[in-house]
Parts: structure tokens; C-alpha cells; sequence
């Protein structure tokens, strides 16, 4: 979708040449560009539907689940992955990374466990739910990184023990990392010039919270999405239009003489 309001892109790279720390917070939406299905997008998995087994997704695809029958989470995740292998990073995340050369800090909050953030190059980056493609045994924590699942039996043996491995990812009623969560607080600690929410509804708290506070700070926060969030009524700039395009117009008018 092509962005129509040149006053507000001019007016958010306006305020970007004001800042030198950045966040981004990033959702599902970031990756359409890629070609990526959002969750609900994905076989009818999130779409109120049943399982094969009969179990709500959130159930079948839970940790206790994970702990008790393996084969049932995995075969979702086996799916989730199938539907996202080889797609790649796209502008969106590519610009992101690049800002990094231009700001002092640019940091990336995401919810996203596709890994293109990382694959486009962003570095104070914080992958809140995991990454897909880290797997590790949770009786001898042996850990590895695939490419993908195309080599793997599903689900796949620990090489060291034999136990079931895992992807490093936060399943239904589990925890959000340790790791993750204090890098988050201490980046918020330090503190933001500018807050961009792209591509997520918004929903879980550590996701829209900075965006609030940023608001209540008067910091610049803005909004990519086509569709109305639980955030939209609190940032300065909306822009109702996909990522790529919206990014790609912001980081034109920015470079701009």
C-alpha cells in the first residue's frame, strides 16, 4: 500500500533528524512484505479452529504441551516454519539496520521469531519471543542455530542425550526470557529520542507500554499499521500503510538535502 500523507512522513523525518536513539517495536506485520503469512494467516491455525487432535492452538502449542507430547507442538512449529522458509529479510528491516550507521542507538524490540531482524543486521537487537531457528535440549542445554527444518527429524533428537530438542521460543503459558526482558529494561532505563510501533496490534503490554510512556514523555512516537491498535490513539504520527513502503518514503525524506 503506497503512502499518501507526504505532511506526515515530512513531519516524522523531521523528528528523526532531532533524535539519536531510536526504538522500534516490531509485530507480524513487519514480515508481510516478506511474504509471510500472520499467524492467523497460517493453515486456520488461529482462526478459533480446532487442532487435528482436537485441542485449541493455544493448548497444543503451549509448553506444558512441549514437556508432556513433544510430537503435538512441534508438528505446529514444523508448519509455522514451512510457511516462512526461504523468505528473507525485506526494505523494512534492511533500512532499520542501515539507520544504525546514522543514530547513535538504534534498538529493536520484536516479536518476531522469523529472525530477519537479525538477518538484515540490526545489533542491539532484543527477539522477545525467541527465534525459530534456535534450537536446544532442555535436559543437557545443548544448543545449535538451523538455517531451517528441511534437515531435521521432527521431533528432532538431542545429538547429545537423545532428549526431544526445542526451538528457543516462548510457547503458550511460558515466561518471557530472563535475558530479554532485563535487556529491555535496561534500554528503556537509557531512555529514547523517538518510538516506532510497526506492524503489531499491540496487544501484549511490553510491547505497547513504551509507546505509552514515550507519549506521556512527549517523545515522538509513531505508528505504522494498517489497521487501528490498542496504540493508535496515543502516538503523534500514523501511518495507515505497510511497512516497507512507509519506512522507504520516511528514510527517503530524511536523507533529503
Amino acid at each position: 500500500m503506497a503512502v499518501s500523507d507526504s505532511q506526515t512522513v515530512a513531519r516524522i523525518a523531521a523528528a528523526l533528524r532531532g533524535s539519536r536513539r531510536l526504538l522500534f517495536i516490531t509485530g507480524a506485520g513487519i514480515s508481510a512484505d516478506s511474504g509471510l503469512p500472520t499467524y492467523r494467516g497460517i493453515g486456520g491455525l488461529y482462526n478459533d479452529n480446532l487442532t487435528d487432535e482436537d485441542l485449541p492452538i493455544e493448548v497444543a502449542l503451549s509448553g506444558e504441551m512441549m514437556a508432556a507430547a513433544p510430537q503435538i507442538p512441534w508438528k505446529y512449529i514444523h508448519q509455522i516454519e514451512r510457511s516462512c522458509r526461504n523468505a528473507h529479510f525485506n526494505l523494512a528491516h534492511t533500512i532499520i539496520a542501515e539507520m544504525q550507521s546514522h543514530f547513535d542507538d538504534v534498538c529493536v524490540l520484536t516479536q518476531n521469531v522469523d529472525g530477519f531482524h537479525r538477518e538484515a543486521g540490526s545489533r542491539n537487537l532484543i527477539e522477545i519471543h525467541g527465534n525459530i531457528h534456535d534450537l536446544y535440549c532442555p535436559a543437557c542445554d545443548y544448543a545449535t542455530t538451523v538455517p531451517d527444518y528441511s534437515g531435521l527429524t521432527i521431533p528432532p533428537p538431542c545429538p547429545r542425550c537423545n532428549a526431544v530438542l526445542r526451538p528457543r521460543v516462548v510457547l503458550f503459558g511460558e515466561l518471557l526470557p530472563n535475558d530479554a526482558v532485563e535487556q529491555l529494561y535496561e534500554q528503556l532505563e537509557r531512555g529514547f529520542d523517538m518510538v516506532f510501533s510497526i506492524g503489531t496490534t499491540s496487544i501484549f503490554p511490553y510491547v505497547a507500554e513504551p509507546v505509552v510512556e514515550a507519549s506521556r514523555l512527549s517523545i515522538p512516537t509513531v505508528e505504522i499499521n494498517p489497521s487501528a491498535t490498542a496504540v493508535s490513539r496515543c502516538v503523534d504520527f500514523k501511518l495507515a500503510a505497510g511497512a516497507a513502503a512507509s519506512l522507504e518514503q520516511i528514510w527517503r525524506r530524511y536523507q533529503a538535502p
